[in-house]
């Protein structure tokens, strides 16, 4: 056999080898994702919607939500993320109260990790309505006004229809990302926390790629 031969015959072994673990990289749908069948229609028009579901007190949420964060710094300017507190079971309900408070108090976004931060790391227990209370105080927000707000009707019937979407998307753990009502995927499914980002960065790119044109 020349040895030209044997050369060619060694870089293409190589090139399928590559190729091979190329695919082998991309996330698969009954692996790393779920395609959700029956398919409900995507809430968000043109935009591709990711919802988060995620609880303040699940500690692989607090370590996916600085990827997440940064992912979304560089994510396509046609994805929506809208987040859905889980409440699987009633413990969850302050939190999910103490989040779409914040949120129609417009100050979610600056006070969303803090939650995460001082509940995993400080030790303070904001699921407690009063220390949740003293809490949002010292962070420059008028404290009767929060207690309102939080025992609000919005902000209950917000939980109500947070409750709903989980019952209806099947929603047993968290974090779980549904993408453009499609896909399902989660920390679990994916592998770990870095991996389900980078999953859900396939899922967005997939999505867009399925919509008609």
């Amino acid at each position: 056999m020349r040895p030209g031969y044997r050369f060619r015959q060694a870089w293409l072994g190589l090139a399928f080898a590559l190729l091979a673990g190329s695919a082998a990289a991309q996330p698969q749908a009954g692996r790393e994702f779920n395609r959700i069948a029956p398919a409900p229609p995507p809430s968000t028009g043109s935009r591709i919607e990711v919802i988060e579901f995620f609880y303040y007190g699940c500690p692989v949420c607090y370590e996916t939500e600085p990827l997440l964060s940064r992912w979304l710094a560089s994510a396509p300017d046609y994805v929506s993320v809208r987040r859905v507190p889980a409440l699987v079971t009633e413990v969850g309900e302050p939190f999910a109260k103490l989040y779409y408070a914040l949120e129609s108090l417009g100050e979610i976004e600056r006070l969303h990790w803090p939650v995460y931060d001082n509940f995993h790391f400080d030790g303070i227990a904001l699921n407690d309505e009063k220390i949740m209370a003293d809490w949002v105080a010292r962070n420059g927000i008028d404290r009767q006004k929060f207690l309102e707000t939080y025992a609000s009707a919005e902000v209950a019937g917000r939980v109500a229809q947070a409750r709903e979407l989980l019952k209806a998307r099947d929603i047993r753990g968290v974090p779980t990302f549904v993408v453009d009502g499609k896909f399902v995927t989660s920390a679990r499914l994916a592998g770990g926390t870095k991996q389900v980002v980078e999953v859900l960065d396939h899922l967005v790119r997939r999505a867009r790629e399925e919509r008609p044109q």
